[in-house]
């Protein structure tokens, strides 16, 4: 699991793409065959599965080939670290704003 900053750099730059935020949109209701996953994009396949393997590198995916049907997984664990950073950035700000905020009160009541 990734746990310094070039890693979440990394899955940052990943997700950047809307065609990959929507088949990891996707993917969170269950697993999907790649032939599923293209249709709905206006491109060629050898391009969506570029998408793909970026996912994949990534680590956000992972696939299964059964004969000549190839099928992709979420890998919620890698979300999950940038769920944490996030996370991590929102109790700093509230904590800021909690200090403002006490810091607003006292300046008016002197």
């Amino acid at each position: 699991m990734p746990n310094n900053h070039s890693d979440i750099d990394s899955l940052f730059r990943t997700l950047a793409d809307p065609t990959r935020r929507a088949v990891v949109d996707r993917l969170s209701q269950g697993p999907a065959t790649v032939a599923e996953l293209a249709k709905p994009f206006p491109m060629a396949l050898p391009s969506f599965l570029q998408h793909l393997g970026v996912l994949e590198k990534g680590n956000i995916i992972t696939t299964k080939k059964v004969g000549r049907v190839r099928t992709c997984y979420l890998q919620p664990e890698a979300l999950k670290v940038i769920e944490g950073w996030l996370a991590d950035r929102r109790t700093m700000w509230v904590r800021r704003l909690d200090a403002l905020e006490q810091y607003l009160d006292n300046d008016q009541l002197g």
